[in-house]
């Protein structure tokens, strides 16, 4: 998994729009653990805001 929190943003939110209909659905596919990406967004000011499917600024 993509350490850097701006890089991991950007593949992340990416990734939902063009292919995912949920954070869990990428997270399952890429064997990347949710609870760890979610962490790594919030510590740059993120959450997942499952209505648009994107990880949005608090």
């Amino acid at each position: 998994m993509i350490e850097n929190p701006t890089i991991l943003l950007s593949v992340i939110n990416t990734k939902l729009r063009d292919f995912y209909t949920s954070l869990e659905d990428l997270c399952d596919d890429l064997d990347y653990e949710m609870d760890k990406v979610v962490e790594i967004l919030k510590s740059i000011g993120y959450h997942y805001d499952k209505s648009v499917n994107q990880f949005i600024s608090d």
